[in-house]
């Protein structure tokens, strides 16, 4: 059906077969969680490029595997954290690095929606936590990287809380199924010292069963004045004493054509166009993306959360051993 409406003359009914084709330069994972280890795998032992889904594993010890693996590759490996190419969030990353700001003291995203909250929403894979679903991973997966990349350090610890509202869902075949996913997750973090943080804490709350106008909402806080920016780009800003928000002259950058209005979807028509470049130059890196060792980066802090929901404490987000 999607081939037909989108006009694709070329069909593969089994991935192995499409990772093996020679007319193919690029593979884009988009599968559930569970899947995302063995298809990059075997795509990176084709030569092929990757641009893999986030969360990027289900756990480190995946993501490190991939990492090495893209390594040995030397090919073009990328995670798709396409706010990054946001034009407003690339203004606030050069302006923390301009200090404009000063020293970073904290950090906080606010994420609110309903598309969960609806109790007769079928379950599948996202309602199983053995298969990746959950909040955590689809949400949190963009925070981490996006709180890494705009304050160049990284999560030392995190202390989690993961909640299930909706604990039931009926599936295709009319069974009710245990929701085993979080569709809330909180979190406390502590950055490392560096260029741009002392000291420096976060702030994350995170629903898709909130009801209401939708927000994503990204603030940094530093010793001179603040920043914030929406899911659309816009970005504000305010110096200490100020007492009130600035909106900024901001590029919202471009749209592709038929994709409906988004930040996510202004950011990802930028990466796109900034991969096809890459790889029609024979290029393997995409300047500002985030690689596979960003993307196992950030799911050493995913587990770290969950272990922390787990044991009630504070987690280290420490690397695994070989």
């Amino acid at each position: 059906m999607v081939a037909r409406e989108f006009n694709i003359p070329n069909v593969e009914g089994d991935w192995r077969a499409l990772v093996a084709r020679d007319d193919i330069d690029l593979v884009s994972v988009v599968t559930p969680v569970f899947t995302h280890c063995e298809m990059t795998l075997a795509a990176l032992a084709q030569r092929k490029a990757v641009l893999c889904e986030k969360p990027m594993a289900m756990n480190a010890e995946e993501a490190r595997r991939m990492t090495e693996s893209a390594r040995e590759s030397g090919g073009l490996a990328l995670i798709d954290h396409e706010l990054r190419f946001l034009p407003g969030r690339r203004q606030m990353h050069d302006s923390l690095r301009r200090g404009d700001i000063g020293k970073v003291r904290h950090a906080k995203l606010t994420f609110r929606a309903d598309s969960r909250a609806d109790v007769n929403r079928p379950w599948n894979w996202w309602s199983d936590k053995t298969k990746g679903g959950g909040t955590l991973g689809a949400i949190g997966s963009h925070v981490i990287d996006g709180f890494r990349w705009l304050l160049n350090t990284e999560v030392a610890e995190v202390c989690a809380n993961l909640a299930t509202h909706v604990r039931e869902r009926m599936d295709q075949a009319g069974v009710l199924r245990e929701v085993t996913t979080d569709d809330e997750a909180n979190l406390l973090l502590k950055f490392a010292d560096g260029e741009l943080t002392e000291s420096a804490t976060g702030n994350v709350s995170l629903s898709m069963v909130e009801a209401g106008k939708p927000e994503h909402l990204l603030e940094v806080f530093g010793t001179r004045g603040a920043l914030r920016i929406d899911d659309g780009g816009s970005l504000w800003g305010a110096d200490v004493d100020d007492g009130n928000w600035k909106r900024m002259e901001t590029d919202r950058g471009r749209l592709a054509e038929d994709m409906k209005e988004s930040g996510w979807a202004r950011g990802f028509t930028e990466y796109a166009t900034k991969i096809i470049e890459a790889l029609s130059r024979g290029r393997t890196t995409v300047d500002g993306a985030a690689t596979f060792a960003d993307g196992y980066r950030t799911q050493l802090v995913l587990d770290a959360a969950r272990r922390s929901n787990e044991s009630g404490c504070w987690e280290k987000a420490q690397d695994i051993e070989n």
